[in-house]
């Protein structure tokens, strides 16, 4: 059974290995260095909201938080990550389904936002799912210096 609880000090250690590849640390973190270290990953928390994570019982089973909110207008989904074993249980759903309701009941938001890159289509059609549609998209560079499609979503609260 999964909960929602706030991201601790103690996470990020975990979270820091959720990436399995330089491409998915990417997703997660595109300004962040790989293999992602615990401390970049926490300095980030306490520049963003509602750092989150998801847990099964004690095990730490993904994580993402909130950032660039204004006021009445919107807020982007960040940071998002489940844990390999984690992966296709309902975990990202419970988590997602938590972020969401922290930018409709706390924030008080109409509008909830995301990048999501073209390299990843799980994503994407998880997104749909949930009920995100996209409405931009915009030229990035990975680390490998290709360019990708990164594909503003947006979620009507």
């Amino acid at each position: 059974m999964y909960t929602c609880r706030p991201a601790q000090t103690a996470d990020f250690p975990v979270i820091s290995q959720f990436p399995q590849t330089e491409e998915e640390a990417y997703f997660m973190f595109p300004s962040g260095t790989y293999p992602l270290s615990a401390s970049q990953l926490e300095e980030r928390a306490r520049e963003r909201l509602h750092p989150t994570v998801v847990v099964d019982g004690d095990e730490v089973a993904g994580y993402a938080n909130i950032y660039d909110y204004v006021e009445g207008k919107h807020c982007y989904l960040g940071n998002v990550i489940i844990a390999p074993a984690h992966r296709g249980r309902g975990a990202a759903r419970f988590l997602l389904e938590s972020m969401i309701g922290n930018a409709r009941d706390e924030l008080r938001v109409p509008r909830l936002l995301l990048l999501c890159h073209h390299t990843n289509p799980r994503a994407m059609l998880f997104y749909r799912k949930l009920g995100f549609k996209p409405f931009d998209l915009e030229r990035k560079t990975n680390r490998r210096d290709e360019v990708i499609v990164g594909i503003r979503m947006e979620l009507s609260l």
